[in-house]
């Protein structure tokens, strides 16, 4: 079975970040979204919630499981039994980080690999930090972020 993981902060996920997974769904056995918990930087959005915001996300996605770590993504891909981590590219300005982080990875264990995958031209602008600028700023977030997401999102503001 080929596992791949698809690490990240998703704070919030978007839509890009979607479709990314449902590339991966449809090359791998399983892929497993993981959340990383990072204990000394405060998230916008608390990473329990995050990852029950992407469950409610990814109903769709029968081989899907999120999960969240904290640590090395490495370490925990090798815990998970994975072959693959998945990163997403969005222009040709991830490419750069996306590749040295890549090169880390397998020199920390080269059994596993990884896997470029890009989103779709219509989300190549969309990142999180996008998404909480024009939250923030009381713009419509609706076409960026699935359903469950901006319900969330608009029950917060008003509380």
């Amino acid at each position: 079975m080929k596992i791949a993981i698809y690490p990240g902060s998703f704070d919030p996920i978007t839509k890009g970040h979607l479709d990314i997974l449902k590339t991966g769904a449809g090359i791998f056995d399983k892929v497993i979204i993981a959340v990383a918990r990072n204990s000394e930087k405060k998230g916008f959005l608390p990473v329990d919630e995050r990852v029950q915001l992407i469950r409610e996300s990814i109903t769709h996605l029968d081989n899907v499981e999120v999960d969240s770590f904290e640590g090395l993504t490495i370490e925990y891909a090798k815990k998970q039994g994975a072959q693959v981590l998945i990163r997403g590219l969005r222009a040709v300005s991830d490419f750069e980080y996306e590749l040295q982080l890549s090169q880390a990875n397998s020199a920390l264990a080269e059994e596993i690999k990884t896997v470029f995958l890009t989103t779709k031209p219509k989300y190549n602008f969309i990142s999180s930090s996008t998404i909480k600028e024009i939250y923030l700023n009381n713009g419509d977030i609706s076409k960026f972020v699935p359903q469950p997401v901006y319900d969330y999102l608009v029950k917060r503001k008003v509380c």
